[in-house]
C-alpha cells in the first residue's frame, strides 16, 4: 500500500480460530480490560488474534495505563496481539517529536498528560513513544483489511495514501461499491454507539472515547463477515 512504512500482510491465518477487531480505545482502561476479559472468556480455549483498530491515546482518563496494558497484552502467552496506528498515535509522535501541540491539546491531549502526570509531550516515555510511532498502518488477512479510518474508493488498495488510512472519512463512508477485502475500521464514532455492519465495511468505533462503549468485532475463518459483536456488557448481538 504506503512505500517504506510498517505493514503486515498475510501471516498464518490456518492457525487462528477466532480474530476480535477492537476498536478505538481513547483512554478507557477500564473499558478495554473489562472487554479484553470478555473475549478471553468468549473464546474459550481457541486461538486467538487480537486486532486493535488504533486510537489508544487522547480523550479518556487513562491513555498510559492502556499502553502499559497493550505492551503486556502484546507479550501474553497464546494470543496474538495487532495493534495498528490511529491518527491519534501520528499525531502524538509529531508532538513528542516537536511539532506544535495546539490541535493535539484541544482533541484530547490534555488528558494524556494528565495521565502522565506531565505538561509537555516531550516528556512522554521514549518506549511509549517508539512503540506508537512503529505500529502497522493495516493488516489484512485475506478476508479483511483492517486499518484505522478507512480507505480511499478511488485509489487500488496497493497505492493507498497514509493520509487516507489514518483521516479519511469521506467517500469512503457513504461507498457501497465493493472493495478488495472486507474493511474493518474505526474512526468515525457511529452516533447509534453500536457495531455498523455493511456490505463492504464494519465500524467498530462505538464511540469509548466519549459516553459509549468499547466493541469487539468476532470473526471467523470460514466467513469473511463478523460472527457476532461484543458491545461493551451488553448481550452479544448475533450476525443473521
Amino acid at each position: 500500500m504506503v512505500d517504506n512504512l510498517t505493514v503486515i500482510d498475510n501471516p498464518h491465518t490456518d492457525e487462528v480460530v477466532v480474530t476480535y477487531a477492537i476498536g478505538d480505545v481513547h483512554g478507557h482502561l477500564n473499558k478495554l480490560q473489562a472487554l479484553i476479559d470478555r473475549c478471553l472468556d468468549h473464546c474459550g480455549a481457541q486461538r486467538i488474534r487480537m486486532v486493535f483498530i488504533g486510537d489508544y491515546f487522547d480523550r479518556g482518563p487513562n491513555s498510559r495505563g492502556v499502553i502499559e496494558y497493550l505492551l503486556e497484552l502484546q507479550h501474553s502467552v497464546g494470543t496474538e496481539v495487532i495493534c495498528l496506528r490511529g491518527n491519534h498515535e501520528a499525531d502524538l509522535v509529531a508532538c513528542a517529536q516537536g511539532a506544535d501541540q495546539t490541535n493535539w491539546l484541544a482533541n484530547g491531549g490534555k488528558q494524556t498528560l494528565a495521565s502522565y502526570n506531565i505538561a509537555d509531550a516531550r516528556e512522554i516515555p521514549r518506549a511509549h513513544i517508539e512503540w506508537a510511532g512503529s505500529l502497522p498502518l493495516y493488516y489484512d488477512d485475506g478476508r479483511r483489511l483492517f486499518v484505522h479510518a478507512g480507505i480511499d474508493p478511488a485509489v487500488p488498495m496497493a497505492a493507498q495514501r497514509l493520509k487516507d488510512l489514518l483521516w479519511i472519512r469521506e467517500p469512503f463512508l457513504s461507498y457501497e461499491g465493493k472493495f478488495e477485502r472486507l474493511v474493518v475500521h474505526g474512526h468515525t464514532p457511529t452516533r447509534s454507539r453500536l457495531p455498523e455492519l455493511r456490505s463492504n465495511r464494519v465500524n467498530v468505533d462505538t464511540g469509548a472515547g466519549y459516553d459509549g462503549p468499547l466493541t469487539a468485532a468476532v470473526f471467523l475463518q470460514k466467513s469473511a463477515r463478523p460472527f457476532e459483536f461484543l458491545v461493551g456488557d451488553a448481550d452479544a448481538i448475533p450476525v443473521p
